[in-house]
């Protein structure tokens, strides 16, 4: 069984997808970049500001998605500027400070949608059938 879910707590898809997918116990979230949940626009900055704002995103989002942080279990990250990934791995450290964090894989890629300069994709689990 599959049920989309969507968050009226976060800006709407700019394209035709689903932002979060849940199946049996698994969640999930579709590819996030960084949008202004205000004004649905670009956030301006770096990648380290991007990246608090997708996961500043993705919390707004998971109280209807019915996930938790600590059920994330694994994070695509993407990035067009690989050589400022130590401003990704700072954001990362801050938000993984007190729980235990998913495994990950990051890329170096030429563009991403709308501009972003990082995209994250997530897997969730939960004991909710």
């Amino acid at each position: 069984m599959r049920e989309l879910l969507t968050s009226a707590r976060i800006p709407a898809p700019k394209f035709r997808y689903t932002p979060c997918v849940r199946s049996g116990p698994f969640g999930f979230v579709s590819g996030m970049v960084a949008l202004d949940p205000a004004t649905g626009a670009m956030v301006e900055g770096g990648v380290g500001v991007q990246t608090d704002r997708i996961f500043d995103n993705l919390e707004l989002a998971l109280q209807d998605y019915g996930f938790t942080l600590e059920q994330l279990c694994m994070a695509h990250i993407y990035t067009t500027r690989f050589e400022q990934f130590g401003e990704f791995n700072e954001v990362w450290e801050r938000k993984f400070a007190h729980i235990a964090p998913p495994a990950r894989t990051s890329v170096g890629v030429t563009t991403l949608p709308l501009g972003a300069l990082v995209e994250i994709e997530f897997v969730f689990v939960s004991d909710r059938q």
